[in-house]
């Protein structure tokens, strides 16, 4: 018997809806099956959607339509390492600009209260795999002070004397 690992995400009924926004916002998606309940449930009638599976870049998740009980938190996040400022921009853009929120240091939140760390490569390589401990420093201050991160800032506070 093959193992898998797939994680699930309890949504407010709005499952499919978010499967789908994914699923178009990343390559390598899709969603591969939606289940309807058999039967009336204390939540849902017959008939309505409970479970939606689908891949994000390969990755297998299964979206919960179980109710407004439990809320999702910063706690658990999508991380997207970018490219570039202009991948970093379009993800950042697509998440904020469909009903989502900013918050700091290149975090936001979908419309459905999941939330994501859109982070440039080049962040990563500025701050913790520079052996200039002093430039790492900075990068990391500029960081501090940013909403979406913008690559070209912190790449000139890295290279600041």
């Amino acid at each position: 018997m093959d193992k898998q690992l797939t994680t699930c995400l309890w949504y407010n009924y709005t499952a499919e809806e978010a499967a789908n926004f994914y699923v178009s916002l990343l390559p390598d998606s899709r969603v591969t099956r939606v289940q309807r309940t058999p039967s009336d449930t204390p939540s849902q009638k017959q008939g309505e959607v409970i479970v939606v599976e689908f891949e994000l870049l390969g990755q297998k998740f299964i979206g919960l339509n179980g109710g407004p009980q439990f809320q999702h938190s910063e706690a658990v996040s999508f991380v997207i390492h970018t490219d570039s400022q202009e991948e970093t921009d379009k993800y950042w853009n697509a998440i904020v600009g469909n009903g989502g929120q900013e918050s700091q240091c290149g975090w936001c939140k979908d419309k459905w209260g999941v939330n994501w760390q859109v982070t440039p490569k080049r962040l990563v390589e500025l701050v913790f795999a520079n052996p200039d401990a002093a430039a790492s420093k900075r990068a990391m201050d500029a960081m501090m002070q940013m909403r979406k991160i913008d690559i070209a800032t912190i790449e000139a506070a890295a290279a600041a004397a």
